[in-house]
């Protein structure tokens, strides 16, 4: 029995190689960036408008404390804080 023609049969691997990296490098590049905000990154922006709120209010109280207009509610306080400490 004789066999003949053992091996590659004309297959050259190299040459493989060179066509898949030249068809690689032929096709068109077709990604697109993509950007998408969470619901939670939406909520933290619309926090920002409870934040400037905050801050204004700091303000007024700021500027009643260096007039020496602010003035205090004892009872309302202590209200406050029996409430918080019965929950």
């Amino acid at each position: 029995m004789k066999i003949n023609n053992l091996g590659s049969m004309g297959v050259n691997p190299y040459k493989r190689s060179l066509e898949k990296s030249a068809q690689a490098a032929q096709k068109p590049q077709t990604k697109e960036d993509k950007v998408e905000i969470s619901a939670k990154a939406i909520d933290l922006q619309q926090s920002n408008e409870i934040t400037k709120a905050r801050q204004e209010k700091v303000q007024v109280l700021k500027n009643q404390v260096e007039n020496g207009t602010y003035t205090i509610d004892p009872k309302a306080i202590a209200k406050g804080l029996l409430d918080f400490y019965k929950k």
